[in-house]
C-alpha cells in the first residue's frame, strides 16, 4: 500500500489512462475527481458493503482507519499571536 500527502490539485497517474485529481477539502472531507476511461468500474466502498449480506463477508473487507493526529513533523508551525498597544490600559 502507498500513503501519501498531496496538495490540492495535484494528481496521480494509475497506469497510462487513469488519473486521480486531488481538489481539496475540510476536515473529514476529500474531494477528489477520477478520470478513467469507460470501462473501468469504479464503485464507492461504501456501495460494496451495502451489498454484503452476510455478516462473515463484510469482515473480510478491508478497513481503513484516518489516523488520529498528524506526526508533529509534517505539522505546519502556527506563528503565536502578538498583540501590541499603545497608551494607558487603565479606564
Amino acid at each position: 500500500m502507498l500513503r501519501l500527502t498531496v496538495s490540492t490539485e495535484e494528481y496521480l497517474m494509475i497506469g497510462e489512462n487513469i488519473k486521480i485529481v486531488f481538489l481539496g477539502g475540510t476536515h473529514n472531507h476529500l474531494r477528489i475527481m477520477v478520470d478513467a476511461p469507460k470501462d473501468v468500474n469504479i464503485v464507492r466502498s461504501t456501495v460494496l458493503e451495502n451489498k454484503i449480506t452476510d455478516p462473515e463477508e463484510k469482515a473480510k473487507l478491508p478497513r481503513y482507519y484516518a489516523e488520529p493526529q498528524t506526526d508533529p513533523r509534517y505539522l505546519k508551525k502556527k506563528n503565536p499571536r502578538v498583540i501590541i498597544t499603545h497608551g494607558n490600559l487603565e479606564p
